[in-house]
């Protein structure tokens, strides 16, 4: 009997495979689109056109990746280009500037490659993941191009001039990219072949044998899913009594693999950690595990006001992929004088925090591109404490307001989305807004706010968390005049405390009448899509709205 059911799903899923490669096959075949109907779309249309002139085919797949090597092309002779300036640069904020654009524009140029190979693999039953994937590399991009061009800013001559003229076009293309992208999962989503391939999917699931993890688990998600439901078993130690097998973290760093599968956990021993540290690019699925986020602490004082662009003042740095911090404190110490000073910056792609301490004053913590997730942290600053154009997702953290310099209010998010077309957001979850003592008690006292907005199409929310009474009635800050105010999306929903009353909020045209609905979208597994890389940790995670003691 065991053995019939056996061969009757195995002949089940040969016939659903049969039947997925010839949908597929004709879905491929039939679907075509010209360059005129494509080009329709987009924002930048002159552009658009001039990009696939030369593409002679009706294939969106062709198109779409006709759209990504245009951007390619465009963006390595920006490259060229800043190398040639930071040659003949004599400033060195200018040449600093020049080797953030050098870094960020090269990291665009491999997520459009690895776009390109999406496409190249295209399999429509996966087409979801694809999109999601590609829109976000592309709106990554559009934020690598901001970060170049705020490097500049406080330096001396033209060349921040020069390197804007010369990137006009790199942010057309990406932003075009994005749009044709959305028209060409529109065409296949127009076949209406979800419900077959999601049916699939569970059949596969549901006859595999395989511990129960489904096949489209990453080999790294397999083994830190097997090691959280224990303890996580460290490749690696770190002790500053030399009873581990480094001494500092940056050494343990050096020891991890590039471009592996394989999780590697670095375990740092109690103690303060004077360094600076950074996960490389292509070092992925690292695990940094302290004994507690008050024991285990990285510290460091780089800032705007020693000399660095803002971008390289972070104490802790992540490039890296599959990143996980757990148990640790990370603080930057330049104090509120320093201005921008940094803890963390994360740069690497599905990043999650979970009991994390990241302490500072100005700018504390940089989420910068792509998907992350904070769980149980405590984040502490004065102004743009968060920051970046991530799309990052914040559940029971607490954001901590401390005392600023005289004459300064504080912010705590600055999100930085320029493009209405970039998928960036900050998203706070069940989450507390408080502040320390010293800062209560200033008299005449300081001003705080949830927010402001950075880059004109800033996208905040904050919901189901506790809002305390220090929060300005307004709620939110002006950047500059009005700079922003009309195209920013901030929405507040379902929250409590004394500081939570909506009655005098700003009457900003940006600023949202959340509903039951508009709140789910902004979800963690709506914002995710696929969100495995998150649940796999083992860390603390919900996808929908929050049950909520009041």
């Amino acid at each position: 009997m065991a053995g019939s059911y056996k061969n009757n799903a195995t002949a089940a899923m040969l016939a659903a495979v049969l039947v997925a490669a010839c949908m597929a096959s004709v879905a491929t075949a039939t679907i075509s689109v010209g360059v005129e109907a494509v080009c329709s779309s987009t924002e930048y249309q002159t552009t658009c056109k001039a990009s696939l002139s030369s593409v002679n085919t009706a294939n969106p797949k062709d198109l779409l990746k006709a759209a990504f090597h245009a951007a390619i092309d465009n963006i390595e002779g920006a490259v060229k280009q800043s190398e040639l300036y930071e040659k003949a640069a004599t400033d060195e904020r200018t040449k600093d500037a020049l080797t953030v654009c050098e870094e960020v524009l090269n990291s665009t140029i491999d997520d459009l490659r690895r776009s390109t190979n999406k496409v190249d693999s295209f399999d429509i039953s996966k087409i979801g993941d694809y999109i999601d994937d590609v829109r976000v590399w592309l709106s990554a991009g559009l934020t690598c191009k901001d970060t170049c061009l705020d490097a500049f800013e406080n330096t001396t001559g033209d060349t921040g001039e020069k390197v804007k003229k010369m990137l006009e076009s790199t942010g057309e293309l990406l932003c075009n990219g994005l749009s044709i992208t959305e028209k060409v999962s529109k065409l296949f989503g127009s076949l209406n072949l979800g419900s077959f391939f999601s049916q699939r999917r569970l059949l596969r699931d549901e006859n595999s044998n395989e511990d129960m993890i489904p096949s489209f688990v990453s080999h790294a998600a397999r083994m830190l899913l097997n090691q959280t439901a224990g303890t996580l078993t460290p490749n690696v130690t770190v002790a500053l009594d030399g009873s581990g097998n480094f001494k500092t973290i940056g050494e343990a760093i050096n020891a991890a693999p590039l471009k592996s599968n394989a999780t590697f956990v670095i375990l740092v021993k109690a103690g303060k950690y004077k360094e600076i540290a950074m996960i490389p690019k292509k070092c992925n699925n690292v695990v940094l595990m302290g004994e507690g986020p008050t024991k285990t602490v990285i510290s460091g004082d780089k800032s705007f006001a020693g000399g660095f662009t803002t971008y390289h003042t972070s104490t802790l740095t992540i490039n890296g992929e599959g990143f996980m911090a757990k148990d640790i404190g990370i603080e930057n110490t330049a104090g509120a004088i320093g201005h921008q000073a940094v803890a963390v910056r994360v740069s690497g792609d599905k990043a999650v925090f979970h009991n994390v301490n990241m302490d500072g004053y100005q700018d504390t913590l940089y989420a910068h591109t792509y998907r992350q997730f904070y769980r149980d942290c405590r984040i502490s600053g004065t102004i743009d404490f968060i920051f970046g154009n991530s799309i990052a997702v914040f559940q029971n953290c607490a954001l901590v307001v401390r005392r600023p310099m005289e004459n300064q209010a504080c912010m705590v998010t600055a999100q930085g989305r320029n493009e209405s077309s970039s998928v960036g957001v900050t998203v706070i979850q069940n989450c507390s807004f408080t502040a320390e003592k010293d800062f209560l008690d200033a008299n005449p006292p300081f001003t705080a706010y949830l927010g402001r907005p950075w880059k004109a199409y800033s996208r905040t929310i904050i919901m189901q968390s506790f809002i305390d009474g220090f929060i300005a009635p307004e709620g939110w800050s002006p950047w500059m005049g009005d700079f922003g105010l009309d195209t920013l999306y901030y929405g507040e929903y379902d929250n409590r405390g004394p500081g939570s009353d909506l009655s005098k909020r700003v009457a900003w045209k940006g600023i949202q009448k959340m509903t039951p609905e508009l709140a789910r979208g902004f979800t963690a597994e709506k914002l995710f899509a696929g969100d495995e890389w998150v649940k796999n940790t083992g860390v603390p995670y919900v996808g929908g709205m929050m049950q909520i003691s009041k």
